[in-house]
């Protein structure tokens, strides 16, 4: 596609000097897109010619000049024929720089993508967290592992990075990699964050994801069952370390704090609120979004009982956790001594607090969003969606108010 360029001389009045002079511009528009170049001339106003872009008269200033940016004119259709010959893509950065004899600096994605997750691991514990620093490097190995197998190259330059290019990349995570919907699409995005990043800086004229339709499925939360909750609160265990595992999950299970934020905890997230009891107040380590979360009793009572454990003590924690990883071993292990089937993680608790504690007892959609520290109440509503219990005892109170409303419609008929 042949790129429209115009070319305009012009006098810039605005920048008059002090001795009366104005400056001569070069306006140079592609596609819309405009360059403007200060050619270093400067005249009298009264001497220019805005309808030809040139100094009026024959004079010897006004041969010299004129002449002058008639060499500028032709240096630009040269720079066009030039970037056309040895196909280089016209557009109003790149035109300026090979106009100009820039040389431009060659953005490429692998290169970028080790920068940024350099950065991001530099910044674990205060920005993130070490499993996102984790995510951002597998997306990174595939996106290496994609080049070499759709290209047979190390990198690439970003500006060959289009919606072709994305969709294979989507098929590769699919086909080569037996990765699933929503791990294909979150790779994907990890990847897309180095491309927007590039876009926003002008590395590159569009942003290929754009018209990308990758889109996540919801999936079904696992969260735990009043009963469930009970089994496992009453469960006597034989070792110490099963106790303790229980009582902080359960301690999740009523606050909504997922695991990094629990053991993030200390007196200072301890606050009393607008009621005048308890709360905690913590920025979540994820979305550094905060949580206000009122004390329930049981997560009250777990506090008050490791408040003088040695760990507690000496690292000023509220809480004795465990590292994540024995966290949801030990869960496994108290889920089968429960008869509990459900695949027992630390997350399950957070689901169990939107879930079975808050909103099945009728605490507001708003509310419980507020808690979690979600930054999109969409976050929150996946959770609404999957309790057919509260729809089955909403819909029963509607029931009744309709089996009452028959009722007394029956009965004035009668007395009618």
């Amino acid at each position: 596609m042949k790129n429209k360029i115009s070319i305009l001389f012009y006098a810039k009045s605005v920048k008059e000097t002090k001795n009366g002079l104005i400056p001569i511009y070069l306006r140079i528009t592609i596609d819309g897109k405009r360059i403007e170049l200060s050619t270093s001339k400067f005249i009298e106003k009264s001497k220019w010619n805005s309808q030809s872009g040139k100094i009026k008269g024959n004079s010897e200033e006004a041969r010299t000049i004129n002449s002058y940016l008639d060499i500028l004119r032709n240096k630009v259709y040269e720079t066009e024929k030039n970037m056309i010959n040895n196909n280089i893509d016209i557009n109003s950065q790149t035109f300026k720089n090979k106009f100009l004899g820039i040389e431009e600096r060659s953005h490429k994605l692998i290169i970028l993508f080790e920068e940024h997750n350099k950065r991001m691991k530099e910044l674990i514990g205060f920005e993130y967290s070490n499993n996102t620093y984790k995510k951002y490097e597998t997306s990174l190995s595939h996106t290496k592992e994609f080049l070499q197998y759709q290209y047979n190259v190390s990198d690439i330059p970003l500006k060959n990075i289009d919606l072709a290019f994305l969709n294979d990349f989507d098929f590769y995570l699919r086909k080569v990699k037996k990765c699933n919907n929503n791990s294909t699409i979150k790779y994907i995005r990890n990847f897309g964050k180095i491309v927007k990043q590039a876009y926003t800086n002008g590395w590159i004229e569009k942003d290929p994801f754009v018209k990308y339709r990758g889109k996540v499925k919801e999936k079904e939360r696992d969260f735990l069952t009043e009963q469930e909750i009970e089994d496992i609160m009453t469960k006597s265990f034989v070792t110490d370390r099963l106790t303790l595992v229980r009582d902080i999950f359960i301690f999740s299970c009523f606050t909504g704090l997922a695991y990094i934020d629990v053991k993030q905890l200390t007196n200072h997230n301890l606050t009393i609120g607008i009621d005048g009891d308890k709360w905690l107040f913590k920025n979540r380590q994820k979305t550094d979004t905060t949580s206000k979360i009122p004390l329930l009793p049981t997560a009250q009572a777990i506090l008050d009982k490791y408040k003088n454990h040695p760990t507690c003590k000496n690292e000023g924690c509220l809480l004795p956790i465990l590292s994540n990883q024995k966290m949801n071993a030990y869960l496994k292990e108290i889920a089968d001594v429960c008869g509990i089937k459900k695949d027992l993680t630390f997350h399950i608790a957070r689901h169990t607090f939107a879930t079975t504690v808050t909103l099945s007892n009728g605490v507001p959609l708003e509310t419980v969003s507020k808690m979690l520290g979600h930054t999109n109440l969409k976050t929150t509503q996946h959770y609404a969606k999957i309790l057919d219990n509260k729809i089955s005892n909403d819909m029963a109170i509607l029931k009744q108010k309709f089996a009452v409303s028959n009722i007394k419609s029956s009965q004035s008929k009668k007395t009618s």
